[in-house]
Parts: structure tokens; C-alpha cells; sequence
């Protein structure tokens, strides 16, 4: 029988934010304070060489609600190459505080980015927000937090995210392989130690304070962002179906939303692919076509 430190170990290894693409030396500041709410609440800004002001991509790291660091995500050459800046968050870790408590810190982290812009040589209305697994989930509920704010960010990328806790479990029983983590449905896993309750006792309660399900509860017709999703199609974390429920439901709410989508053939949980040239080079073009438009 799976004890919690043992799933929780063995989710700490699968969930180990992956390097995407080498790291560029550019010009950037460490460790900004973007909030006060804890010692975590701190950014990395990484900008390209020249003369800015420059778009930026905020983005998120993973690690399952529970560990990962800012520094664990390698900032793409690609992305900076692109005239793009990049900057690196941390947030409240579920031991540390319950959901929304990361939600509210992306947020915040957004917020100082705009409201700062001009002495940190970025431009407000070009923002972009991402993350990887976790971070995905996270980046994805934010953006839909300032849409209904009226401040939608410019783009939003999902790399292999969860999107609906409520049906995790089901969506890998699909799939008809091993799974390297704990039940989403148990009390131990990582969404049920976020939201402070089990996922499967309180399904419906899970899934409608996700991306899947904040969607589902907004009017058809509102205008959504451009969207890019990666994920692996022998992902053993997070089933490959929940990629495709957020594609349903954006398209669903705004069917004139771009949504680069791609399912990546042999690639599980933030393997080799999504730091090598082909992905990153993608999302370096979604991100100039959407940040860098107006630049001509």
C-alpha cells in the first residue's frame, strides 16, 4: 500500500520541473518582491540584450502545488532571442498555504509586472502568463481571473497542465496504463492537499474552482486570449485528456480564440521535447505573434 511520504517522494521526482532550452546570459534583476504575503514572493526578470521596453512572459514552474523553485526553470533562448523578456516566479506551496492563496500570488506577481513596467523596461500590455504542469494550471486560472477583471493578458501557454482535478482519475483510467502518482480522487494527493479537501469526496466543488470548470461557468461569446497547449500523449502524470478539456472549453466560451495546440507523440510529464528546439521554438512564434505584433 502506497503510504503518503512514499507517494509524495515518488511525486516530487516525476514532477521535477524539467530545464526547457539553455539558459542566455542577458541583462535582469533577481529576486523582486512582488507581494508581502511571504518570503516566496519573489520574481527573476530576464530581459533580451538591446534597448527595451520588452514584452515579458511570466512563467510558472511546476512541481505539483507542493515543491519547485523559480530557479529549476531554464529561461529559453528562444523566447529572449525573440525580443521577449522572461520572468521567473515563486509562490506559497500548498504546505505552506491553501488554495487560493498561489492563485492570489500569481496575481500579484502580474499585477507588479504592469504596474512596475516602466522602471523594470517591460511594456504593461504585453504580457503574456505560462507554467509547466502546476504552473499551467496556475497561469491558466490567472488569465481567466483578468479577463473577468477586464485586463486579459496578451497570450497564455499551457505545457502539460492539469485542468480539471475533479476528473483526473478518470481521464487516466482512459488511457489504460501505469500511472506514476497518487490518485487525484485521494486524500494525499497534491490537488487534494491544495484545496484542503478530498477531491473525490467534494468532486464537483474540485473541478469548478479549475480552468475546466471557471470556463464552463462563463457566457458563451466573452473574448478569451490566444492559447498554446503542449502536452505528451504518454504522459503518465497528467492524462493527455485534460489538455484537450481546456481546448473544448475555450473554444466553447470564445470560438474565435487562436488555440496553437499540439499533442506530442512519445513524450510523457516534461520530457525531452519540451526543451528542445522544436517546442520552444514555437512558443517563441506564438509569443512574437502575439506580444510583438504591434512592434511591425
Amino acid at each position: 500500500m502506497m503510504t503518503r511520504r512514499s507517494a509524495l517522494a515518488m511525486l516530487t521526482s516525476a514532477l521535477a520541473t524539467p530545464a526547457l532550452g539553455q539558459a542566455q546570459k542577458a541583462p535582469g534583476l533577481a529576486d523582486l518582491a512582488y507581494a508581502q504575503a511571504s518570503p516566496r514572493n519573489r520574481l527573476d526578470i530576464h530581459r533580451p540584450d538591446g534597448r527595451g521596453p520588452f514584452p515579458v512572459l511570466l512563467d510558472i514552474h511546476g512541481g505539483g502545488f507542493l515543491t519547485g523553485d523559480k530557479r529549476q526553470l531554464a529561461v529559453p533562448r528562444q523566447v529572449l532571442q525573440a525580443g521577449i523578456a522572461v520572468a521567473r516566479m515563486n509562490y506559497r506551496l500548498s504546505n505552506q498555504a491553501r488554495w487560493p492563496a498561489q492563485h492570489e500570488d500569481v496575481l500579484a506577481a502580474a499585477h507588479f509586472l504592469q504596474s512596475r513596467a516602466g522602471e523594470l523596461g517591460l511594456v504593461p500590455d504585453r504580457l503574456a502568463l505560462g507554467g509547466r504542469s502546476a504552473g499551467a494550471f496556475l497561469a491558466v486560472s490567472a488569465a481567466l481571473s483578468m479577463v473577468q477583471e477586464g485586463n486579459p493578458p496578451a497570450a497564455v501557454v499551457d505545457f502539460y497542465g492539469p485542468m480539471d482535478f475533479g476528473s483526473m482519475d478518470a481521464d487516466m483510467a482512459r488511457l489504460g496504463r501505469p500511472v506514476k502518482r497518487a490518485p487525484a480522487d485521494s486524500p494525499e494527493s497534491v490537488e487534494s492537499l491544495l484545496v484542503g479537501y478530498a477531491v473525490g469526496e467534494r468532486r464537483q466543488e474540485a473541478t469548478a474552482m479549475g480552468p475546466v470548470g471557471r470556463l464552463a461557468a462563463l457566457a458563451n461569446g466573452l473574448r478569451l486570449p490566444p492559447l498554446m497547449i503542449r502536452h505528451g500523449m504518454r504522459d503518465s502524470i497528467v492524462s493527455v485528456h485534460q489538455a484537450e478539456h481546456l481546448r473544448n472549453a475555450w473554444r466553447q466560451v470564445d470560438p474565435r480564440a487562436e488555440i496553437d495546440f499540439a499533442l506530442l507523440e512519445g513524450e510523457g510529464h516534461g520530457t525531452g521535447a519540451f526543451g528542445g528546439d522544436r517546442v520552444l521554438g514555437d512558443l517563441a512564434g506564438f509569443l512574437t505573434r502575439h506580444l510583438r505584433q504591434a512592434d511591425g
